[in-house]
């Protein structure tokens, strides 16, 4: 017997109802901003901002980009989202000024010493938009200020790093967002209820791809010609990173050294992998991880006086979970082909817009008459900074869990680190969440990356 049609017999809905009641309440939802992640549990933070009251914000780490982006962006919906940037921070003095000029801020609410910053009693609320070696050190110590966090991806540089992080949010209750902004569109938290709905089966398979080309090589950002051993401070940049001396081509092209950054797995990668677990309605750690990286073109070569990247230029990283769903992610800087996004169940398909912004539910042949297909084109928001920030901010003064929650990323950044192990180290990484402990196929224990493990490259 049917047992969707013996449900509907006994009075409940249906699978089939349940897609026809919600397919067009989705694009309001998604509108509203009212599709949310499952909650994993977590405390409401303890404090937060009363409804009424402004949240003072403090921007720490200007660099081209995100950076800068997140501080002229909170600028502009300073308003709309009732919060006031109140400081700022970066080692390079330019960006200092630059702060300064954009915010109009005083030379007192602007600093190179983050930690002079979190003692301030106006800010309640930290945006980390550093490279990476620092975003566990500045977290940690904003949420022992008792200041709420908003991190950029990736969470941490290292493993290690990212459970003290997990165990600091858990303990100080305070809101915590990785800045994986996908993970606020919307129809990541459709396919999540779907798929929590049952109306997928089992789950079987997810992709998904981030991939570029640039025939110059990826993050050869341009080097500004004011940087100096006297406009940076290089020994608080390097922070945990082994010393070495001072490199403009490092400063500005961290990303492509493996002491500063995982590449691919640290950049490109959290955009789809955090999503994509984020939908499958109940992200958990993973069980297995192995990841292939290779450089196949070698593109630094066209940029003159930079060094070879010692990350690779494609990867791609294969996950098993506890519930034996496989997720594969794969990220490239020299080929912008992507195959799609797609998460693949015993009894459906679900194919998702690489911006989260429309959603396709296909039923498999066997299983037409139990399950109804879904078009969803026009969902909104997509991927957006902005609505990732005003996420962070709503969750502040609700005291719920943002869309980037800790509980999300604590198990991405265990997917990503257990990838960097297995490409550097050509092993296949087995994960037991309990332990915490990371082993060989034959019980081998393997410790985790961390600053200098690695002579050279780490």
């Amino acid at each position: 017997m049917n047992t969707n049609r013996h449900t509907e017999q006994s009075g409940g809905p249906t699978r089939r109802q349940f897609l026809k009641q919600t397919a067009t309440a989705a694009a309001a939802l998604a509108g509203s901003g009212l599709l949310k992640p499952r909650l994993f549990g977590q405390a409401p933070s303890a404090g937060v901002t009363g409804a009424n009251n402004r949240i003072g914000v403090a921007i720490i780490g200007l660099g081209k980009g995100i950076g800068m982006n997140h501080l002229e962006g909170i600028l502009a919906n300073a308003a709309a989202n009732n919060v006031a940037v109140v400081a700022a921070c970066d080692l390079f003095s330019i960006r200092r000024d630059w702060a300064k000029q954009k915010a109009g801020l005083s030379d007192a609410d602007v600093y190179a010493d983050y930690r002079k910053l979190l003692e301030r009693k106006d800010v309640d609320a930290v945006l980390i938009a550093t490279h990476d070696p620092w975003h566990a050190r500045i977290t940690i110590d904003a949420l022992e200020a008792g200041k709420h966090v908003y991190c950029e991806k990736p969470m941490t540089r290292y493993l290690d790093e990212a459970f003290q992080v997990y165990d600091t949010v858990k303990r100080t209750g305070k809101v915590f967002q990785l800045g994986a902004q996908g993970c606020s569109a919307a129809a990541w938290h459709k396919a999540a209820e779907i798929i929590r709905n049952g109306d997928l089966g089992p789950l079987v398979w997810g992709q998904g791809f981030y991939n570029r080309n640039n025939p110059k090589g990826e993050w050869n950002y341009t080097i500004e010609k004011e940087a100096s051993p006297e406009t940076i401070d290089w020994k608080m940049w390097l922070g945990p990173v082994p010393e070495r001396p001072f490199n403009a081509d490092t400063f500005f092209r961290w990303r492509k050294y493996y002491p500063f950054c995982a590449g691919l797995l640290g950049d490109l990668v959290p955009h789809r992998l955090l999503p994509l677990m984020l939908a499958t309605g109940n992200p958990q750690f993973p069980v297995r991880v192995v990841c292939i990286g290779i450089t196949p073109v070698g593109t630094d070569k066209n940029t003159p006086g930079t060094p070879p990247r010692d990350v690779p230029e494609h990867v791609q990283l294969e996950a098993e979970f506890p519930n034996q769903f496989m997720l594969t992610v794969g990220a490239s800087t020299v080929n912008a082909k992507s195959p799609g996004f797609v998460i693949y169940g015993h009894k459906a398909t679900l194919e998702i817009g690489n911006m989260g912004e429309k959603l396709k539910l296909i039923p498999e042949r066997e299983f037409s008459d139990e399950i109804d297909p879904l078009d969803l084109p026009n969902l909104q928001p997509s991927e957006d900074i902005r609505m990732h920030e005003k996420n962070w901010f709503d969750c502040i003064r609700s005291g719920k869990q943002p869309n980037g929650n800790i509980e999300l990323a604590i198990r991405a950044q265990t997917v990503i680190s257990l990838a960097e192990i297995s490409d550097r180290l050509k092993i296949t990484c087995l994960f037991d969440e309990k332990t915490r402990k990371i082993t060989t196929a034959d019980g081998k224990e393997i410790k985790p990356l961390t600053y200098g493990s690695i002579p050279g490259q780490s």
